[in-house]
């Protein structure tokens, strides 16, 4: 994963007040936690880190942070982007500072590729069971995604953690029977079997209620006595 730095500003103000300001001059409080030092508050410049957000490709970016005006430089990951729900800004970030040098838990998305030959050749339906996983890793081997090639999975078979491609520094941190993605009948499909299997059902019951016609000879007519 590439490194994107970032410049930002101490904070010097704080409180609702002196954050509305800041978010009216296209500024974002921020605040960088972690790392057992205390906390910085900070502010970002929003414009340029929108711009950034789209170079990075993905939650698990690592953001360099360096201090305006200083030599000042601390490796971090976005660990909460506060939302606005009306106007959807970014309204304030959570910085946590992390050592390239230490292994961390993160969440990664998993993309799937192909189409399963279940739906193409059997009309299957693609039941996208778990999208992201938890693994461990040094923050530069972070990986944007896990690709899962899908294409070989047919109807009624599963795709698990433990089929997952990951790197040689990247370990799993799920159940590896933890299931990805699986291929499962249509729910019409699934219906039509279910009527069909009724109506034999009903069908054999008939049969096996209904009462055999007994089939006797004639009863012959009584003579009439002279």
């Amino acid at each position: 994963m590439s490194e994107i730095t970032l410049e930002v500003r101490s904070r010097e103000e704080t409180g609702t007040n002196a954050n509305r300001r800041l978010r009216a001059a296209g500024l974002i409080p921020a605040v960088v936690y972690g790392g057992g030092l205390d906390s910085v508050a900070i502010q970002v410049d929003r414009k340029t880190l929108h711009e950034l957000l789209k170079e990075a490709g993905g939650e698990n970016a690592v953001f360099l942070l360096k201090m305006a005006g200083t030599e000042t430089k601390r490796h971090t990951m976005i660990r909460e982007l506060s939302i606005d729900s009306i106007s959807r800004q970014i309204i304030h970030i959570d910085f946590l500072r992390v050592q390239m040098t230490e292994k961390i838990n993160v969440q990664v998305p998993i993309e799937l590729v192909g189409i399963p030959a279940g739906v193409k050749n059997e009309g299957g339906v693609l039941d996208f069971v778990t999208r992201e996983v938890e693994v461990e890793c040094l923050p530069g081997d972070i990986p944007q995604g896990i690709e899962l090639d899908v294409s070989d999975l047919e109807l009624g078979s599963n795709y698990q953690a433990r089929d997952l491609e990951l790197g040689e520094n990247i370990e799993l941190m799920v159940e590896p029977d933890k299931v990805i993605a699986a291929v499962a009948h249509s729910r019409v499909a699934a219906e039509v079997e279910e009527a069909e299997a009724e109506a034999a059902d009903i069908g054999l019951l008939e049969e096996e209620e209904a009462e055999p016609e007994l089939i006797g000879r004639e009863e012959e007519p009584e003579s009439e006595e002279d």
